[in-house]
């Protein structure tokens, strides 16, 4: 199984703001949503509850400490490691970890590939992506969007994949 970490930044690694994300990109959710639809996400509760339900034909996967907590319509994992078994055992070809930041940071060392946007802006955020060293990861693909009126900012979509270690 593929794991797969998909995120939008600014240029300075900002990926939300008061559990927000701090722009709107219209085509960047269209590409979010082509590339999720069907699989299984992997996501955070506190991530989870700011979007306030399920993403629909997707399996929501929500990692959550709470041993009580269990929202309609997701199944519930207490560790990404959990939520990786649950994927597994559901013979899923590739799992997408969708955030929140400690969800990222948790799961960046085991990662196959990263669907990353980079927005080119600098916006206030208050949540960010972790550190990662681009030096271990090759550019499969890049493409550049402008700003226009259905996306608030012009961006960067790319797909990392993990380097092959010798």
């Amino acid at each position: 199984m593929i794991v797969s970490l998909i995120v939008a930044m600014d240029e300075k690694g900002g990926i939300g703001v008061n559990d927000r994300l701090p722009w709107h990109l219209s085509s960047d959710l269209k590409r979010f949503k082509s590339l999720t639809m069907g699989h299984h996400l992997i996501i955070g509760r506190k991530t989870y509850e700011t979007i306030g339900k399920p993403l629909p034909g997707r399996t929501n996967i929500v990692v959550t400490r709470n041993p009580v907590y269990y929202p309609a319509g997701c199944l519930v994992a207490h560790s990404l490691d959990e939520a990786l078994s649950i994927t597994q055992d559901r013979s899923e070809s590739e799992a997408f970890i969708i955030g929140g930041s400690e969800i990222y940071a948790q799961s960046l060392a085991i990662a196959d590939r990263i669907y990353l946007t980079i927005v080119h802006a600098d916006v206030p955020a208050d949540i960010f992506f972790p550190d990662f060293d681009e030096n271990e990861w090759r550019v499969e693909h890049i493409s550049y969007h402008p700003a226009d009126e259905k996306n608030q900012y012009p961006f960067t979509t790319k797909l990392l994949v993990r380097k092959e270690l010798n």
